[in-house]
């Protein structure tokens, strides 16, 4: 990281409110002079009503501004739904071009990066409904053909090997890790 000079375009590390990184994006997006970058990751997840495709981004409440510091700034920093320019005391540290050219490598031209969510055999899996609901299984077997796996839960305190549909689990791990 380094300071910026005044009158040179630079990557800075913009904070959003909660959950609206998405928004802000978009708010900066409209500023003149303002390129923006917002990673963001693609993957089912369990919900009250099921499995889910979620949409997150990769650093939550965090996007990622280019944009001239000295006439800039004062926009960026109060757009709608931005938190501020991260900033210390009165340094403004920005991110060289190669490491977001490095993330927009590994996230793609579209900046959402699809989790891969096909099981093979040892995956450790969450059961996402029926009777089974929230526990965690390993698999064991995967029958492609006909959309279902076969997967060994413990249950009653012995393990048990039980077939569910393919669309009954979800597959556990660090989403965010598998990018980075």
């Amino acid at each position: 990281m380094s300071v910026t000079e005044p009158g040179l375009f630079a990557w800075f590390c913009v904070r959003s409110h909660v959950k609206r990184e998405h928004i802000a994006a978009e708010h900066l997006r409209g500023l003149p002079g303002v390129e923006v970058f917002l990673p963001r990751v693609r993957f089912r997840r369990q919900t009250r009503r099921g499995p889910a495709w979620v949409t997150e981004a990769l650093f939550p409440n965090y996007l990622f501004a280019r944009f001239d510091w000295q006439t800039s700034l004062t926009q960026v920093h109060y757009a709608p739904s931005v938190a501020g320019v991260i900033h210390f005391a009165d340094k403004w540290p920005t991110l060289p071009d190669p490491v977001i050219e490095e993330l927009r490598q590994a996230i793609g031209d579209d900046q959402v990066y699809v989790i891969d969510t096909s099981v093979r055999i040892g995956d450790e899996v969450q059961i996402a409904d029926g009777v089974f609901q929230g526990l965690k299984a390993v698999t064991t077997r995967v029958m492609p053909a006909r959309q279902r796996v076969t997967v060994l839960l413990e249950f009653l305190g012995r393990q048990t090997a039980v077939e569910l549909p393919l669309t009954s689990i979800i597959k556990e791990g660090n989403q965010r890790r598998a990018i980075l």
